[in-house]
C-alpha cells in the first residue's frame, strides 16, 4: 500500500504501507476481471492509501507525528512519534496474518522516531538526532531482489541530523534549522514512508506510492 507521509516541524517518520504476499492468497483463479487499486503515497502529515487486489486489502502507512499538533497514526506500519507527541503508532492495523507491518518508533529525547517498516519496527530517538525508519522486505517476485515497504526517518532537533530511511528506500528525516530541511519522499512504487521534517517548520516528505504485482504461469 502507499506509504505514510512524514510529520511537519520536527515530525516523526511515515510508516510503510502494508506489505502482503504469499500465505492467504488464492492459489488459483478463473479467467476474468478483478478489481485492483494501487494506493497513492500520503502527502506530508497524511496517511497512505490502501492497495486492493480482489478481496485482499493492504492498509496504507500511518503518518508521522507532527510535533505541534497531530499524533502519529496507525496503519499497515505505524508512524513515528515526536518531541511533543512521543509515542509511535501501532502497525499491522487492522491485523493480518502474517503481519503486514510494524509500529513506529517513540521519542524519548527531542528528536523524532522513525516510521515502522514491513520487517522491523521504527527506531526510537533517544536524543536530538532523528531515529531511523524500520527496514523493508526484499522480494524476488519480479525476477530480481527488490526491497519494499520501509519506514521513513524521523526529523532532527537542535542542530542534529534527521534519521535514515529504512533499507535506503524510506525517506530521510530533515535536519534541524533554522532554516529547517524537509524530509525526503519515500521511493515511488515501494510503499515506503516519507521522512519527518526538521525542527523550525521543516516539511514532512510524502510517502512512496504502493504497487500490486501478480505472478502467474504462462
Amino acid at each position: 500500500a502507499g506509504g505514510g507521509g512524514g510529520g511537519t516541524n520536527l515530525g516523526g517518520g511515515g510508516g510503510a504501507g502494508g506489505f502482503r504476499t504469499g500465505t492467504g492468497f488464492p492459489v488459483s483463479a478463473s479467467p476474468g476481471s478483478y478489481p485492483i487499486t494501487v494506493g497513492a503515497g500520503g502527502a506530508k502529515d497524511a496517511n497512505g492509501v490502501n492497495s486492493i487486489f480482489s478481496s485482499i486489502t493492504s492498509t496504507g502507512g500511518g503518518r508521522g507525528s507532527q510535533s505541534s499538533t497531530n499524533a502519529a497514526s496507525t496503519g499497515g506500519s505505524g508512524g513515528g512519534g515526536s518531541y511533543t507527541n512521543t509515542t509511535g503508532a501501532a502497525g499491522n492495523t487492522p491485523p493480518t496474518s502474517p503481519p503486514q507491518g510494524n509500529p513506529g518508533g517513540n521519542s524519548t529525547g527531542s528528536g523524532s522516531g522513525g516510521g515502522g517498516g514491513s520487517s522491523q519496527s521504527g527506531f526510537t530517538a533517544p536524543g536530538n538526532p532523528g531515529a531511523a525508519g524500520g527496514a523493508g522486505t526484499a522480494s524476488s517476485i519480479t525476477g530480481g531482489s527488490v526491497s519494499y515497504a520501509a519506514g521513513g526517518g524521523g526529523g532532527g532537533n537542535n542542530g542534529a541530523p534527521g534519521g535514515a530511511g529504512g533499507s535506503s528506500i524510506g525517506g530521510t528525516g530533515g535536519n534541524s534549522g533554522p532554516p529547517a530541511n524537509p524530509g525526503t519522499p519515500g521511493t515511488v512504487s515501494t510503499g515506503s514512508g516519507g521522512g519527518g521534517g526538521g525542527s523550525f517548520s521543516g516539511l514532512g516528505g510524502s510517502g512512496g506510492s504502493g504497487i500490486v504485482i501478480i505472478a502467474y504461469p504462462s
